[in-house]
């Protein structure tokens, strides 16, 4: 027989859309409307009930952009629809974009309790099934005019509640009784599992003709004049080829409900605590009717919003939880960032994600669930397991634009050596909704056939766009088993990665590094002043915790401020959010986020200066936040004092200004005719008239140059920055054709002489833009400070800075958490090339076999490096990525001023580089307080101590968190100023592991290359 398939399928599409799916509702009728529009935010619902309705009509327009309105429906169950299944279905005006991006809504009742979202693909609420006739319907509809702003990645004022206007951007359709036609829907969900599992299928496959007669047969006995009276005998033509079970050998699926929700992204935080209990209602209500139903739900501070602001939806997760229809996942506050966190930062995502599930819904968890972060960090490996977790998942590497990840389940490696069990679903998405075509993708693309045989596939709606929905609960049942599609069974992810482990663990490929986005690398540089305020919360909050635990321990009257920190970690830790540090949120976001870092800093000194008060009288003294000694120039009532202070230490100022300058100790400078040289006993650097450097000399090395022959660092380059879509995410390659070298300077002035610091400022205009840059050498330092300050007006523009080296360097190191990775200089491979752009926290260095150099920031985090010939051989060229100016999704992004620091360390030994990057990123904090010994020291330099604070049982024991920072194995004593009883190395969580080795002289260390130590010490 002649394959007439494609006369069949047009038929059947007629037949779908023109005539059985409007019958799905066999009747309607209109319900009545009133609106109460909120003024401003939104309020509670207690609010909304006491508000003043109006009559509202449908076809009316509704919805200035991010208002809030609140609608009741009110109306009666017809009684001639005894015995009928009855639905409220509601459309307050739903446009093109796609669920979660757009109007959404959530109904009440009339007492306020929250019922269900109201979504595009997700509009109704069941009044009765079956109706008695009568039942009346008093409904509350609040209803958010979100705007569609990611258009085309056109620039758009409606980001900001601020500039979106105030014109209705909504037109309220219909809200409606209407009586679902159970025959008629169930036809409609079976037609579409078949037709589309037969497109799947090849053509000369004998189930496909099956399929196509099957449907033919269904279309004859089908009356499209009498849909729903002739709808269970067409059903009956399809029952036979449904009913046949899939191969023995087919793909089997694991399916869980998911619905990734942003925690900000194309709208403001606090939509996102309606997002989440719009989605976490209706995904409870689900669960109801679908008992079969998991829910996987991750970051734990949406469920911590939900239990402020809807305790009727806490309680019924907690129920679905009991019940093991949701399953908590994920260990993490957020899905965070995973490049730029700091290492103390991602730890702590850790710990306050798995101690939320724990104390609040009983759960602990054992997944880290990334799936749309850009790009994971080679330190998540050792992380997850001091957690407790033991599997990884991630899906955005199936967006890369080059390499194609050559596994789905292997183990990942991290530079410790520590693996994680990790998971890439094969179907390259986290939204799936049972379409054959996923489905057959995920069986296809599978890359360890032979030797697994599952894959995980999440489901649902995210982005507030409702979940999971009852029409794919009703497909995964038609797919348990069914013929030429892969097995189908909603289960927990646990249960997934516990049989994949069992079945694959042992014969696993190993993914060794780090697991890098190639896409979104601009998310290490867009929105500046969000990436800086995240860097110096963290360092801010490591700070305020060493110094609140050392007056805990001085004076016990102080209170250590556990309830502060703990906010204050949790905002910070949110702020860490995939959209919101990468900078590619829209305007409303970073606006507030640079708001809410000015506070939390704000904050976080008085309470540091508070714990400072506490250690004792005394004049003016230098507090050193780092684990490294310091020996710099502070400033202190106008003048300039070179101190030396221990790590994590105290000393008088009075005592440095007597004791800590040596005779050796100067900076100097001279004014030569076409530039100026400055000098201290490390470095002499050379400024030309065009502020640019000429010459940086080692003197620790021979006087060493540092600049490849020829060229000059410190240039500023600016790139046209015109990504083919996703601007503030994306810097593609092609920016890199065309630059223009910044060499015009409008001042260049020596404005300092010494002799403690010298310092020549160069100030230049370019575009419509400004900077000023000061170039400060202080006596005793190794490095060289740029200070840069720069109003930056241009438009789709990036910003670098070059360093151009005469370094031969085949890597180079960039610092990561707890520890740094190594990456090709070169672009030998597909991989090598794509990672033109990579991340780096406070330090990056390139080195031959004895020599090295560092570059150092404050604030950023995007880098490049390059092998640069030069006429006297091989240079290593690196480059920071200071700014940038992309129009979507915020149209002024970076535009304004900005004040931040970068600096060159010549001579770098890797532990230079990890004391140094810490000294820039902690300045020293001068008070009127008394001088004391450190907390804790450690004798090894490769040991590096990341933070101490108080354990958070508040039993008063003191945890130290320390890390191997070099790369290579360590043997340290690490050594109290207070006594100690005893001590255990412990979890992430601060839970005994073991006890710690202590001998008489403090507690004995011994570390592999880059592992992370938690220790708990109890004081006496």
């Amino acid at each position: 027989m002649h394959d007439d398939r494609h006369l069949v399928e047009g038929r059947l599409e007629r037949a779908m859309r023109q005539f059985v799916r409007p019958a799905q509702y066999a009747a309607r009728t209109p319900l009545t409307l009133s609106v109460w529009h909120a003024p401003g935010e939104p309020v509670p619902v207690a609010e909304a009930l006491a508000g003043t309705y109006e009559p509202f009509e449908p076809g009316t327009a509704w919805g200035a952009p991010w208002s809030t309105s609140w609608f009741r429906i009110e109306g009666q169950v017809p009684a001639e629809w005894a015995g009928r299944h009855v639905e409220v279905v509601v459309d307050p005006g739903f446009s093109g974009q796609g669920p979660g991006f757009q109007a959404e809504g959530l109904l009440y009742d009339a007492e306020g309790v929250p019922l269900k979202g109201i979504h595009p693909r997700n509009r109704h609420l069941t009044v009765a099934a079956p109706a008695a006739g009568g039942e009346p319907v008093n409904l509350l509809l609040e209803a958010a005019a979100n705007p569609a702003v990611l258009r085309d990645f056109e620039p758009t004022p409606l980001g900001d509640v601020l500039t979106a206007g105030d014109r209705p951007i909504y037109r309220f359709r219909s809200a409606d009784l209407a009586v679902l036609d159970e025959a008629v829907w169930h036809l409609v969900l079976d037609v579409e599992v078949l037709s589309e599992l037969m497109h799947e299928l090849d053509a000369e496959r004998a189930g496909r003709h099956d399929i196509l007669r099957a449907l033919e047969r269904m279309l004859d006995v089908l009356d499209l004049h009498d849909v729903s009276g002739t709808a269970a005998a067409a059903r009956a033509e399809l029952a036979d080829v449904l009913s046949r079970p899939a191969h023995t050998s087919a793909h089997r699926v694991s399916a869980t409900g998911h619905a990734h929700i942003d925690s900000a992204w194309l709208w403001p935080l606090r939509e996102t605590v309606r997002k989440a209990s719009r989605t976490f209602a209706n995904v409870t209500a689900l669960a109801r009717d679908y008992p079969e139903l998991v829910f996987a739900c991750s970051q734990a501070q949406q469920y911590a919003w939900v239990k402020e602001h809807q305790p009727h939806i806490w309680d019924r997760i907690k129920k679905a939880v009991a019940d093991g229809n949701w399953a908590p996942v994920g260990s993490m506050w957020v899905e965070s960032d995973a490049n730029m966190p700091g290492g103390e930062a991602l730890a702590r995502q850790l710990v306050h994600g798995k101690r939320f599930f724990r104390d609040e819904l009983g759960v602990e968890t054992e997944e880290i669930w990334l799936p749309d972060s850009f790009g994971y960090t080679a330190a998540f490996p050792q992380l997850a397991k001091l957690a407790g977790a033991r599997w990884f998942l991630t899906q955005k590497l199936s967006w890369n634009q080059t390499n194609k990840m050559p596994h789905h389940t292997f183990w990942w490696e991290g530079i410790d050596g520590t693996r994680v069990f990790t998971h890439f679903p094969p179907v390259d998405t986290y939204n799936a909704q049972f379409h054959a075509r996923e489905l057959a993708h995920a069986e296809r693309n599978f890359a360890e056939k032979g030797g697994a045989s599952r894959s995980l596939v999440p489901f649902g709606w995210g982005d507030g766009g409702g979940g999971p929905t009852r029409e794919m609960l009703e497909k995964a049942r038609r797919l348990r088993s069914l013929e030429g599609s892969p097995r189908v069974e909603i289960e927990k992810p646990s249960a997934f990665f516990q049989a994949a482990y069992e079945e694959y663990g042992a014969k696993a490929p190993v993914w060794s590094g780090e697991l890098y986005l190639e896409m979104h690398r601009a998310t290490y540089t867009t929105q500046a002043k969000t990436k800086q305020g995240n860097r110096r919360s963290e360092h801010a909050l490591r700070e305020a915790e060493l110094w609140c635990t050392a007056a805990a321990l001085h004076d016990a009257s102080y209170a250590y401020p556990y309830d502060a920190l703990d906010r204050l970690w949790k905002t910070v830790l949110l702020h860490q959010f995939h959209d919101i540090l990468p900078g590619s949120s829209i305007a409303w976001v970073h606006r507030e986020a640079r708001d809410t870092y000015a506070q939390v800093l704000a904050e976080l000194d008085g309470i540091t200066s508070e714990a400072v008060r506490h250690l004792g009288a005394g004049g003016a003294s230098a507090f050193n936040a780092s684990p490294y000694a310091r020996n710099e120039v502070v400033a202190h009532d106008g003048q300039l004092i070179h101190v030396n202070v221990d790590g994590l230490g105290t000393r008088s100022l009075a005592e440095a200004a007597e004791h800590t300058r040596g005779p050796g100790a100067h900076a100097a400078a001279t004014q030569e005719t076409d530039a100026i040289v400055l000098a201290n006993e490390h470095l002499t650097v050379t400024v030309d008239s065009d502020g640019l450097l000429t010459s940086v000399r080692d003197l620790n090395h021979g006087g060493r140059e540092v600049l490849a022959p020829g060229t000059r660092g410190n240039l500023l380059q600016l790139h046209p920055d015109h990504p083919t879509q996703y601007d503030a995410w994306d810097l593609d390659a092609h920016y890199r054709h065309t630059r223009t070298d910044l060499t015009d300077a409008e001042s260049v002035e020596l404005v300092e002489d010494g002799p403690l610091r010298v310092a020549v400022r160069v100030t230049r205009a370019f575009g419509a833009s400004r900077v000023t840059q000061e170039y400060q050498l202080a006596a005793g330092s190794r490095r060289l400070d740029v200070i840069t300050d720069i109003d930056w007006q241009e438009s789709e523009k990036v910003l670098k800075a070059a360093f151009p080296l005469d370094v031969h360097a085949e890597r180079s190191a960039a610092e990561i958490q707890f520890g740094h990775v190594h990456r090709p200089t070169h672009a030998n491979t597909g991989w090598d090339a794509a990672r033109y752009e990579i991340c780096a926290h406070r330090w990056l260095r390139v080195a031959e076999e004895e020599y090295g150099v560092a570059l150092l920031n404050d604030s950023t985090y995007g880098h490049d490096v390059t092998r640069t010939p030069h006429e006297q051989g091989l240079g290593t060229t690196v480059r920071l990525t200071l700014l940038r100016a992309p129009h979507s999704p915020d149209p002024e992004t970076d535009l304004g001023t900005h004040r931040f620091t970068y600096a060159l360390l010549p001579g770098a030994a890797t532990g230079d580089a990890v004391a140094e990057g810490l000294a820039l990123n902690l300045p020293l904090r001068v008070a009127e307080a008394g001088a004391g010994a450190p907390l804790v020291t450690v004798d090894d330099p490769a040991v590096t101590i990341e933070s101490v604070k108080l354990a958070e049982d508040r039993s008063g024991d003191v945890v130290v968190r320390l890390y191997e920072s070099r790369g290579g194995r360590a043997t340290a004593t690490l050594t109290a100023s207070f006594p100690v009883a005893g001590a255990d190395e412990t979890d992430l969580l601060e839970r005994p592991l073991k006890p710690a080795d202590t001998s008489v002289t403090g507690l004995a260390l011994s570390l592999r290359p880059f592992q992370i130590l938690t220790l708990r010490l109890r004081p006496v």
